[in-house]
């Protein structure tokens, strides 16, 4: 019996390929794959997402925050106040209103990232600590990330 060799891998062409895939479930295999070793490890992520608005006298939207609940954490997505209505209350009222939905689900705290100044400046004044930065992210400006542990009522 005469034994065969292999024939020696070519590193230059392995054995896949990677391709582009534009469909709009190509990347649910990885997003399913990594959820489930992911809650093997830290458990459920229990997603619940959440919106508050704010309306004027009349119930026209004046603001809002949207966003997830998940690993008793609740992440602000999105928080807007229309420019008429900034410094006037509404945020710091939709920020407060959070941090009660936050307890509400027992969460231990709030985080969210933001690229304004002005909204960091914001976010720090009330209570949130910077835990990182990426430099021009979007360009010319930074991507700031923070948080805010939350203590039992």
């Amino acid at each position: 019996m005469t034994d065969i060799a292999p024939e020696p891998q070519d590193f230059l062409s392995p054995p896949f390929r990677i391709d582009r895939d534009a469909a709009p479930d190509s990347g649910r295999p990885a997003a399913e794959g990594l959820a489930r070793e992911v809650a093997a490890e830290f458990g459920p992520r229990d997603e619940k997402p959440f919106a508050l608005v704010a309306r004027d006298h009349s119930g026209g939207w004046i603001g809002g925050i949207n966003g997830v609940i998940h690993w008793r954490w609740l992440y602000v997505a999105q928080f807007f106040v229309a420019p008429d209505w900034r410094g006037r209350g509404v945020g710091a009222a939709l920020l407060r209103k959070a941090q009660d939905l936050a307890r509400e689900n027992r969460c231990v705290g709030i985080y969210l990232d933001t690229f304004s100044p002005r909204a960091k400046g914001f976010y720090e004044k009330s209570g949130f600590i910077v835990a990182g930065r990426i430099e021009n992210f979007p360009p010319g400006a930074s991507r700031s990330f923070l948080f805010k542990p939350l203590t039992p009522d």
